[in-house]
């Protein structure tokens, strides 16, 4: 089996401590197909922990303590954080080891991370073997009882009976969401029964090379959780799988728990243009072309599940999701994504025109849609004279709009996930005269201000910044220029919070002993971003001037979420001059929209969701009784149906009968968010013609 030690391998590597402490584990009956590292992993190890205790941001050394983090990261994040496979006395076991990875690491050991890792292979093995042993006999969905769906706060398993219990109601819970999606008793069996299979073999087949990524990532992000090892494999296959993921749907996928979830969707690729399928989605099943069989594909390998998903352009692809609203109920669809390619121009930043009706007066606002920052350096390296680039495209749709005479931009960054940042930085320069716009420090404390030189400004009306949760990186850079410059008004929710620099380092340059194939690549954190004021936009993100309803939060989905995050904190200011008064008028303008918002049904709907969402995280836990859940789901189809009415009626159109076809156009939610951020620059256009800001030019 690969992965296998060679014959000849010594164990007089290890230290004899290392050895006494190993005896009982190595002559105990484990399975015949256990995973053991690779002779050269240890070297790789080592050299991983070199560069990150003496080249990462923090200069973090190795010790019992950063040892503690790791124990946690590999055992409760990798493996189980669910806690549905170790025991109590597992755990237990596994604790000798809390404060011995630093050494591990140094010396290159790995035995004690194979050994916690076929542990919990076997556990694997005992818990699905029960699971399917559940779909012998019929399930009662009339009592009374729940299921916790994500039990990472909860104590780990005492005892097999414990267990028992745990996954009695989980594969309840699998088989009720089958059913109320249609299947029968023998088509829950069987799907069930190979969904429990292919999650056993993905685990069973991890191969050497996968269990030592997976260890070392645990490794790595317990310095800050964009610092990543990447094997040989998936360092040579990043870029070029990427590239075909987009050319399948558009969607950036990650595998948790026995899930594939949507991390993120691509701007301008045919789930994009489609709009079915969003971010924090589940996809269950997968089937070819108009009429092919959905394939259950829960506890697929991520790349198997990618293999499916992608195709030839034109062809259709079949996804059964949970829609992230429905993750508790587990109610799934069927969506339809006809294959694409992803282009750069299908990325680039469009423009539209939005007209409102406000205050008896009818406004026109540019809004400019910005999915990232790009460049296409090839392009312009080669000198080409019409290469993409933000700016560029910025520049020629702002002429567009100021010839249209609009009497107000928007420029949208929702879901920007960041990308160029000389791009923030040139962007930024089209609203403002010229100055810094961002620090970088690097781990010696050095700090470059970047800034903007073109004296020239491109656009000086009334100006608003969309963002929310998932405007990250340069987005942010640019959102917080234009804050601190008070040059227009931020709107939306609090940004992701990713204030870091990353470096690819092959290792292949600094491992001279190890053949090129067995060596992948470092992305190491180097540096971190400050806003002209001193304040880093690490972790807390920029904060709108105008927060709106958040579905979302920072502190779920953001850069505060996540563990090891580097923390905020605050340099020295630099030189700048503000370019306008934002602030001054900022209590009247927040008036006005609290007063329309309030009024908003739009409005009263997005907090509708929001607080039923965030019941349902709170609570962790689902109904485990059929007219229970079928009761929910009524209620939950109701509830939409009387929204569709009641705008219906809004615009003068006949009320829809419970099983009435909801047209296409009306099954969609309105883009509230971007309509009032409209008026908030309708009002910003008011107020300079009263003569009440003065900040533009």
């Amino acid at each position: 089996m690969k992965g296998q030690f060679k014959k000849n391998f010594n164990l007089a590597i290890y230290p004899i401590a290392i050895l006494l402490l190993f005896l009982p584990l190595l002559f105990a009956s484990r399975n015949a197909e256990e995973v053991r590292p690779e002779a050269y992993h240890s070297i790789v190890e080592s050299k991983i922990a070199y560069f990150l205790s003496r080249y990462h941001y923090n200069h973090q050394s190795l010790s019992d303590s950063l040892s503690s983090i790791i124990f946690d990261q590999y055992i409760s994040e990798t493996w189980d954080p669910n806690r549905y496979y170790f025991y109590a006395s597992d755990i237990k076991t596994f604790e000798k080891f809390r404060n011995q990875f630093d050494d591990f690491l140094r010396d290159g050991q790995l035995g004690p991370v194979f050994y916690m890792f076929n542990v919990f292979k076997e556990r694997v093995q005992e818990r699905l073997t029960f699971a399917k042993q559940q779909l012998e006999a019929p399930f009662d969905f009339t009592t009374l009882e729940v299921y916790h769906y994500k039990r990472d706060d909860k104590p780990w398993p005492l005892n097999r009976a414990e267990l028992d219990e745990i996954w009695r109601k989980k594969v309840k819970y699998d088989a009720l969401n089958l059913r109320l999606a249609g299947k029968d008793d023998a088509g829950i069996r069987e799907t069930l029964t190979k969904r429990y299979e292919r999650l056993e073999r993905s685990i069973l087949e991890l191969d050497s090379e996968e269990v030592f990524e997976l260890f070392m990532n645990s490794f790595t992000e317990s310095f800050d959780p964009h610092t990543n090892y990447y094997s040989p494999i998936n360092s040579e296959n990043f870029r070029i799988r990427m590239s075909l993921s987009l050319e399948g749907i558009g969607a950036q996928l990650n595998r948790e728990d026995e899930y594939t979830n949507v991390v993120a969707i691509i701007p301008g690729g045919p789930a994009d243009k489609g709009g079915l399928l969003h971010a924090k989605d589940k996809i269950i099943g997968v089937g070819q072309g108009e009429d092919g069989e959905v394939e259950d594909v829960i506890g697929w390998k991520i790349n198997d599940v990618v293999q499916k998903i992608r195709g030839k352009k034109g062809t259709t692809v079949r996804l059964q999701i949970i829609p992230k609203e429905s993750i508790a109920t587990g109610k799934s669809k069927i969506i339809s994504i006809v294959r694409d390619k992803v282009k750069l121009e299908d990325r680039a930043a469009q423009a539209d025109t939005l007209h409102v009706q406000h205050d008896g007066k009818r406004y026109v606002m540019g809004v400019i849609d910005i999915p990232l920052f790009y460049d296409d350096f090839a392009a312009h390296s080669r000198g080409e004279s019409d290469y993409k680039s933000t700016t560029r495209d910025v520049k020629k749709l702002v002429e567009e709009l100021n010839e249209k005479k609009v009497d107000g931009i928007i420029i949208d960054l929702r879901n920007n996930g960041g990308g160029s940042l000389p791009e923030a930085i040139s962007l930024t320069g089209l609203f403002i005269e010229h100055g810094p716009v961002v620090q970088v420090r690097d781990g010696g404390g050095d700090v470059d201000v970047e800034s903007d030189d073109d004296k020239a400004v491109y656009y000086d009306g009334p100006l608003a910044v969309l963002v929310n949760g998932f405007s990250a990186s340069a987005s942010e850079i640019f959102a917080a220029a234009i804050q601190d410059y008070e040059r227009g008004i931020i709107v939306g929710n609090q940004t992701f919070g990713k204030g870091t620099v990353q470096n690819l380092i092959p290792l292949k340059r600094f491992v001279p002993r190890v053949d090129e194939s067995n060596l992948g690549q470092l992305k190491l954190t180097i540096a971190k971003f400050y806003r002209i004021t001193g304040e880093s936009t690490q972790h807390k993100g920029v904060i709108p001037d105008i927060l709106f309803p958040e579905r979302y939060g920072i502190h779920e989905f953001g850069e505060a979420s996540q563990k090891n995050a580097l923390p905020w904190d605050k340099i020295g200011k630099t030189l700048f001059e503000k370019q306008g008064n934002i602030q001054k008028y900022l209590p009247k303008l927040s008036l006005r929209y609290k007063v329309r918002s309030a009024k908003n049904p739009e409005f009263k709907y997005l907090r509708e969701d929001i607080a039923e969402a965030n019941k349902l995280r709170h609570d962790k836990m689902v109904s485990l009784n059929e007219k229970e859940r079928r009761d929910e789901r009524d209620m939950q189809e109701a509830k939409k149906l009387k929204r569709i009415n009641e705008r219906r009626k809004l615009k003068g159109l006949s009320p829809l009968a419970k099983d009435d076809e909801i047209p296409e156009d009306e099954d969609e939610e309105k883009d509230v968010l971007l309509e009032e951020t409209a008026r908030i620059v309708a009002d910003m256009d008011m107020l300079s013609k009263e003569g009440l800001t003065g900040y533009f030019k």
